[in-house]
């Protein structure tokens, strides 16, 4: 029995020695902010895109911004490449000399997670990905000369199936990596980012696929199931992982998705901002963001820029205020 004992004594005694020793990472002297700007989110909420960017760059004076390319934005029909709300994105960034993550692919950020023209219809997923490779030559050869790029990010949370394998597919993880060295061919001095779920990713293999990673943090989730419930993870967590992963090289790691906006199912604009507000407030927001700073990144990408001025203009100033005391 004292055996016993002991051992179970040792096993706890070295689980808590490896857990403060993974968990270590030094406490950044200032965390850099930045958001994930999406016209097509402005769109979706009605709301001017051009007035919501320039107002996050004024206004907010956010220096940091994650821009994506969304293909049926990019190329609306058939080899006919529409740039022009891009080019305007990347001229007023370089005005404001702000710095930019340009996400590209057929998976990017927001709802239904990938993004394809309509013109592709049912086309197979062999002819789907010489058009995906022409894209993407299309957006790196455009923009791959702008020094305000600091890295291309290419697809986004690619190994996460939830929320994705009905309209995604199953990641076809041999395109994936082709599209990886293909962006690396085009622009062989930008580094490209990776990235994974924190809440359910594994990490390595995006980690090791890219020059960078990032990943993403949410606490307050819905569904009509369950409700309003919520995750909130040991921050320790996401720093024993990231030093984990230093196995495979020290990579510079980013919480590139902190999600600040309320977890809908349907358009923003189908619901009445009672319910928005039940599931984000004030008090939850700044939640998020005091536990997010314990997670020890020291560069983190705000989600909900184009929500908080929806907001505003209805009403409830508060998320847009709070913005600007981070920026």
């Amino acid at each position: 029995m004292k055996k016993a004992a002991w051992i179970v004594v040792c096993v706890g005694v070295a689980l808590s020695v490896f857990a403060a020793l993974f968990s270590y990472r030094p406490t950044p002297e200032k965390i850099e902010y930045g958001v994930t700007f999406s016209k097509l989110f402005a769109d979706e909420l009605d709301a001017d895109w051009i007035d919501v960017y320039q107002a996050a760059l004024s206004d907010l004076g956010i220096r940091k911004f994650r821009l994506v390319a969304h293909w049926p934005m990019i190329e609306p029909e058939r080899d006919v490449y529409d740039f022009s709300a891009m080019d305007y994105q990347i001229r007023e960034a370089r005005t404001y000399d702000a710095e930019v993550i340009l996400a590209i692919g057929r998976r990017l950020p927001r709802w239904p997670e990938c993004h394809t023209p309509r013109w592709v219809g049912n086309m197979e997923w062999e002819e789907q990905k010489m058009e995906i490779r022409q894209y993407l030559t299309a957006v790196v050869e455009r923009y791959k000369d702008e020094s305000i790029i600091t890295h291309w990010q290419v697809e986004n949370e690619p190994y996460l199936s939830l929320f994705a394998q009905e309209i995604c597919g199953s990641l076809d993880e041999e395109f994936l990596h082709e599209e990886v060295a293909l962006v690396k061919s085009l622009d062989p001095s930008r580094p490209v980012l990776v990235t994974d779920s924190g809440n359910l990713g594994l990490w390595w293999k995006p980690y090791r696929l890219g020059d960078a990673f990032g990943t993403s943090l949410y606490i307050y989730f819905w569904n009509p199931e369950l409700g309003q419930f919520k995750t909130k993870l040991p921050a320790a967590l996401y720093r024993v992982k990231t030093n984990l992963m230093r196995v495979f090289g020290d990579k510079p790691t980013y919480l590139i998705e902190l999600s600040a906006e309320p977890w809908l199912v349907e358009p923003v604009t189908n619901v009445d901002i009672e319910t928005q507000l039940e599931r984000m407030d004030a008090k939850k927001f700044k939640e998020i963001i005091l536990y997010a700073e314990k997670t020890h990144f020291d560069e983190q990408y705000l989600w909900g820029v184009e929500w908080w001025y929806y907001m505003r203009e209805n009403g409830h100033p508060e998320f847009w205020d709070y913005a600007k005391e981070l920026f």
